[in-house]
């Protein structure tokens, strides 16, 4: 794994979905969401983590509190997830990139651990679920950032991933792929009745 690495959480989303709730200050663990994913993040010790904020959602820049994280406001978060993806790249300045979306509470520091194990820094990689349908979190060589200019609205990456196919990574069960965006994707999980909240969306 090469040292330069810088991990960013997504966290400047709307959540739209909610229907007026605030998904990432979701209580899991005893912890609001956001919180809990930066400490894995952290808990990982694969390199400094930054977190995309939008500038409307105070609380969550409160739920950071004391921890060792970059706060990364977008100002424009409202146009899409290309905002924070640009901003995530010239954070890095040169190091490698690992991306993961704030709202998918079974991601652990140890699947960031095992998606950054044996990066050689010249291919993407992007965790998937055992059944090898593809996920998060993904990481990016630094050689691939300066793409992330061109980015647009809330396409996310799928273009630079798409010229450049990943390297897969499986990690354990769902984990990869469990995206809460609604009310019922949350009680649904949270009842653990097995039900299959929807497929996250591309970075």
């Amino acid at each position: 794994m090469p040292a330069a690495l810088k991990l960013v959480l997504l966290a400047a989303g709307g959540s739209s979905r909610m229907r007026g709730g605030d998904k990432l200050m979701e209580a899991v663990e005893g912890l609001p969401l956001i919180r809990r994913q930066a400490q894995a993040m952290l808990a990982a010790g694969l390199g400094p983590v930054a977190v995309t904020l939008p500038p409307d959602r105070p609380l969550r820049a409160a739920a950071l509190a004391g921890l060792d994280v970059e706060r990364l406001t977008i100002p424009d978060a409202a146009s899409g997830m290309s905002a924070s993806l640009k901003a995530a790249a010239r954070w890095v300045k040169g190091a490698a990139l690992l991306l993961a979306p704030a709202d998918m509470p079974e991601l652990t520091a140890e699947d960031f651990r095992a998606l950054a194990a044996g990066h050689d820094g010249t291919h993407p990689r992007r965790g998937t679920a055992e059944d090898g349908t593809p996920g998060h979190p993904v990481l990016f060589p630094a050689s691939l950032l300066p793409l992330f200019a061109g980015l647009t609205g809330d396409d996310g990456a799928r273009s630079i991933l798409k010229a450049h196919p990943p390297l897969l990574v499986p990690l354990p069960g769902r984990h990869a792929v469990t995206d809460l965006d609604t009310p019922e994707d949350w009680a649904t999980w949270r009842a653990g009745r097995g039900g299959q909240p929807p497929h996250p969306r591309d970075i």
